[in-house]
């Protein structure tokens, strides 16, 4: 295992490890150290400059923030793949973003892309006409139930470096939305279920792209209060900061979301997390020990005045047990293996 050469494709939005928002980056900086820590060769294709022990190949200078979302960094930075991984000259290509496993056919090397996305409707078209030129890995059972036909090699939850999440037991009295203002994420309901349990909730939302400034100035913005803070995008330091002291994590998602890795950061930092039956919840959150699955407003806000019945002791036991480095890091060598 420790001969293997991996060429880690990341997305071309964020450097890595990234300062504020960016879960797929934060998950594969994370992947990266562990894997070299087991002995593997990793080049990191990214942007920006490199923070990881991964050997590195820029395909900008500089990140894009921001034109996230945009369709010409994403296609420049796959344009530039075929080259780079002839130079690399990997075993497997390990690639995260969107229009990269388009480069896949053709190659001599087996090319495993991990959809951190939906796997339905147009997405699931693409993935589907992309054949076994790609070799897919799920991050939750339920995004896999969601196009099983798909050409799926495993499924591997993302996961975090626990030990760098701070445990605490003494919670503050306050509830917490971390995420991106957008329908999708559920503010609105997090919100209503706060108020009707009587905690004040704190709201630490990406709020950058135009679609996501409307939503808040339209939705978001006038249903703030006096128990209803909005501090808006949190760097990692104060986002941890605000996990480990909440007495709860809301996270009620409106669509079913492939897996939220601040779930288990929550976990990770002692903090028990209430979420809508949508996704991965109920695969992440063990209801009645970690948090509670919820079905709708009443329930999620019964749930949020009931966590402090919860241990913070076995929600960070069960993120070390489940949801650690390590043991994603061994999943995705062992992915490596069988493709070759």
């Amino acid at each position: 295992m420790s001969s293997l050469r991996i060429a880690m494709v990341a997305p071309p939005w964020f450097e890595l490890p990234p300062n504020a928002y960016g879960g797929i980056e934060a998950m594969c900086s994370d992947l990266i150290e562990q894997l070299t820590l087991h002995g593997l060769d990793i080049t990191l294709v990214g942007v920006g400059h490199n923070g990881t022990p991964a050997d590195f190949v820029p395909t900008y200078d500089k990140p894009n923030e921001s034109r996230l979302g945009q369709v010409l960094p994403e296609v420049t930075h796959a344009s530039a793949l075929t080259e780079i991984i002839e130079k690399i000259d990997p075993d497997v290509v390990h690639d995260h973003s969107l229009a990269g496993p388009l480069m896949a056919r053709g190659r001599t090397m087996p090319t495993v892309v991990t959809a951190h996305g939906p796997v339905n409707g147009e997405m699931g078209q693409y993935y589907r006409g992309l054949g076994d030129s790609i070799q897919l890995v799920a991050v939750s059972d339920a995004q896999r139930r969601l196009s099983p036909d798909l050409n799926w090699v495993g499924t591997v939850h993302n996961a975090v470096r626990v030990e760098r999440f701070p445990f605490r037991e003494n919670k503050d009295d306050y509830a917490l939305f971390l995420g991106r203002a957008c329908v999708e994420k559920g503010i609105p309901q997090a919100i209503e279920a706060a108020r009707r349990a009587g905690i004040p909730l704190k709201i630490a939302a990406k709020c950058r792209e135009p679609e996501e400034k409307a939503y808040f100035d339209r939705v978001i913005e006038p249903l703030l209060g006096p128990d209803i803070e909005w501090l808006g995008e949190a760097d990692r330091a104060r986002k941890v900061e605000l996990l480990q002291s909440a007495r709860c994590l809301v996270f009620p998602v409106c669509w079913e979301e492939p897996f939220g890795i601040v779930m288990v950061e929550a976990m990770a930092c002692g903090t028990p997390v209430v979420g809508f039956r949508r996704g991965s919840v109920p695969e992440v959150v063990t209801h009645g020990r970690t948090g509670y699955v919820c079905d709708d407003v009443e329930t999620l806000a019964q749930a949020i005045r009931k966590t402090d019945e919860l241990s913070p002791h076995a929600c960070r036991r069960e993120a070390e047990l489940r949801f650690d480095v390590d043991m994603m890091a061994d999943r995705y060598a062992r992915i490596y293996q069988s493709v070759l």
